[in-house]
């Protein structure tokens, strides 16, 4: 009983302490150019949309969820389910926008797929993806960590959302429907 005690108050001051410093300290400017060139880069090849989403810590009113229960790793999905509705993922054309969340308070990683392609992705595949930027990240290899996964997300786009025109053609026949730049908070 005390262990989850202590346990949910640390993780509520590590919520409180965080802000976007830690963001900006962990993705500073000239690094969330170069991710989002790629994501730019990216989807030149398919016709899904990313979006990469850093925030530091959860808002207050997730933290205070953890009194009554909710686990963590629940809040968690929840915030990266609410991020990609807010960034308006869910709204593409072709319903097949990506979400990369991570949360670094709790060096926790979500991808959300919109309908059309999560039904053709399998879990286990977007769990190595997790997997393999958990891997950077646990090294402080954030900008690489975060390249790998757009890249190995944009290939799995184009394996079910290839472009049929040349990238000249893209402007006119698919405008870019999401930022490219990380939402950094």
């Amino acid at each position: 009983m005390m262990m989850t005690i202590w346990h949910r108050l640390t993780t509520r001051l590590r919520h409180l302490w965080w802000d976007e410093s830690d963001t900006t300290r962990h993705i500073p400017p000239a690094t969330a150019q170069r991710l989002e060139a790629c994501v730019a880069a990216s989807e030149q090849r398919h016709t899904g949309q990313i979006r990469l989403c850093v925030e530091a810590s959860l808002p207050g009113s997730y933290v205070r969820r953890l009194s009554v229960g909710t686990p963590l790793p629940a809040l968690v999905r929840q915030r990266a389910v609410m991020m990609f509705s807010k960034l308006r993922v869910w709204d593409t054309q072709h319903h097949n926008g990506v979400l990369i969340y991570l949360l670094l308070a709790e060096r926790a990683i979500e991808i959300v797929a919109d309908r059309n392609l999560a039904g053709r992705v399998s879990p286990e595949e977007w769990q190595a993806v997790v997997g393999r930027l958990a891997s950077a990240l646990a090294t402080q290899r954030h900008e690489a960590g975060l390249t790998q996964a757009i890249t190995e997300t944009s290939a799995l786009l184009a394996q079910h959302f290839a472009r049929a025109a040349p990238a000249a053609m893209v402007a006119v026949d698919q405008p870019n429907e999401l930022p490219d730049t990380p939402h950094l908070q």
